[in-house]
């Protein structure tokens, strides 16, 4: 008996994504993005995004169908990210999944986004060892977990963001140097060129008594975007490359020592480094560093499975389903605000004991 074959679907932001997975091969992975729709905002247009996505949807499923060499009929569920995410996003992906896995005569399965950034690791380096710590560091979220069957135990908290992600900050601050939106790639970028040591940026929560794990990446834009004020008070530019080497230096400095940290303190031997951040030079150089040292293996997902993306959420489903997992009813909703206990954002009466 062939392997099942699961399409997941990806629509919380700005990318529309299509995967294709069977038994942790990934046999199609497939991303429309409206973010140069975006980049005159300065940011993501919630409005602009569901249109986006309305227009990008049976395109991006058709050719990760054709790149699999597939027809609808030959999937046998559909996954797809029903939170968090903005709340239109996430209607018109839902929408779309329902459908195919009406049409198909398939289950569905709802699957938590930040869960996909983890499974996202699998289709590269295979299952993932247990336990394992999770630093999830994007946009909008900076995590760190400790995970174990990431489809059937509960999701460990070790930390989170306590206001600003590290992506949300570097969005930030590239807007405040003049740099374009999306601020991550732009910062990487600028700070190729300059010099890490030029400004003392802080290191936010890293002194004796502060929480371990807990980040907090507020001070650090605002830091940024006073050393900017202080040059512009002295009728002086301040040297871009140099600003965003200084702050790439910061946030990569804060994340990994956390993270090694947290590997440490609960004996694992693995961490791995997901989410749109993970694709950032200086955190990736700092990680390795950082791990070898301690003897820790480091596994970070390659560039394109990093951003958001369907392949990530079809690796979710393709292990919901080999678990046994109950699927989700057709009639199940988004919840843009979704926490992250359970991989599954299925209904607990559902679930596979």
């Amino acid at each position: 008996m062939s392997a099942p074959v699961v399409l997941g679907i990806e629509s919380s932001c700005d990318e529309t994504g299509a995967g294709i997975v069977s038994d942790g091969r990934l046999l199609a992975h497939v991303v429309a993005s409206s973010m140069d729709e975006h980049a005159r905002f300065g940011g993501v247009v919630p409005e602009i995004a569901s249109r986006a996505h309305l227009q990008a949807f049976t395109p991006v499923v058709r050719q990760a169908l054709d790149e699999a060499g597939l027809r609808l009929g030959q999937i046998d569920a559909v996954a797809v990210t029903t939170g968090p995410g903005l709340s239109g996003a996430l209607q018109v992906g839902l929408a779309g999944a329902k459908s195919l896995a009406y049409a198909a005569g398939v289950p569905l399965y709802g699957v938590h986004h930040l869960a996909g950034h983890v499974a996202a690791d699998t289709l590269e380096h295979g299952p993932l060892p247990e336990p394992c710590v999770v630093l999830i560091v994007s946009g909008g979220h900076t995590s760190l977990l400790l995970v174990r069957d990431l489809v059937r135990e509960p999701i460990v908290h070790l930390s989170d963001t306590l206001d600003d992600a590290a992506g949300e900050c570097f969005d930030k601050v590239a807007r405040i140097l003049g740099l374009p939106y999306p601020g991550g790639p732009a910062i990487d970028r600028a700070a190729r060129t300059g010099n890490p040591e030029s400004v003392a940026f802080p290191r936010p929560l890293t002194k004796s008594g502060d929480d371990p794990y807990a980040f907090s990446f507020s001070g650090l834009k605002t830091a940024a975007a006073r050393w900017v004020e202080q040059h512009r008070l002295r009728g002086e530019e301040p040297s871009v490359a140099d600003g965003a080497a200084a702050l790439q230096e910061a946030v990569a400095d804060v994340l990994t020592r956390k993270a090694v940290r947290a590997c440490r303190d609960h004996g694992v031997r693995t961490l791995i480094v997901v989410g749109g951040v993970a694709a950032n030079s200086r955190v990736r150089a700092m990680a390795e560093q950082r791990c070898a040292v301690a003897g820790i293996e480091l596994r970070v997902p390659p560039m394109t499975l990093c951003t958001d993306n369907g392949a990530m959420i079809a690796a979710v489903g393709d292990l919901l389903v080999r678990s046994g997992a109950g699927p989700a009813p057709l009639d199940v909703s988004i919840d843009p605000s979704a926490s992250l206990t359970y991989a599954s954002l299925t209904p607990l009466s559902t679930r596979a004991a």
